[in-house]
């Protein structure tokens, strides 16, 4: 499992405004300095409350701390969870081999996005997995 996480009082706040706007529960947040965004995980099943209608929810949020925000779906299910993670990218599929993850995309767009210049975004997303998954690489092919 991934390693213990402690919350200062800044983040604290974010989150507790996080769940007072949404009304829904929240798992885990954290800044992601690499993809210059919030990073909001809600419990499995809590996804469209925590959006709102028409994604008001994430306006208010961002309006609210000035930042960009991405709102995530918690999932047990690694393989769920990296596609929640990639999403709206489009994973065509994404399979788990001891602790190597692979990832299909469907065209060399995403493929380039999933990656990022120098591999960022893929090492990014590795170190964002490995909050809750034992995962070595995650490799997109």
């Amino acid at each position: 499992m991934g390693t213990k996480i402690v919350y200062d009082e800044d983040t604290m706040q974010k989150m507790s405004l996080f769940e007072s706007i949404t009304k829904s529960k929240l798992k885990d947040f954290f800044d992601d300095p690499i993809q210059a965004r919030l990073v909001f995980i809600v419990q499995a099943g809590q996804l469209w409350k925590a959006l709102g209608k028409g994604s008001v929810n994430v306006k208010k949020l961002e309006n609210a701390f000035k930042r960009k925000i991405k709102i995530v779906e918690f999932s047990d299910d690694l393989v769920t969870f990296i596609k929640n993670m990639a999403h709206p990218l489009k994973v065509f599929n994404v399979t788990q081999e001891d602790k190597i993850v692979t990832i299909q995309h469907e065209d060399m767009q995403t493929k380039g996005l999933l990656i990022g210049k120098n591999a960022r975004n893929l090492r990014n997303m590795e170190t964002n997995i490995r909050r809750y998954f034992d995962v070595e690489e995650i490799k997109v092919v």
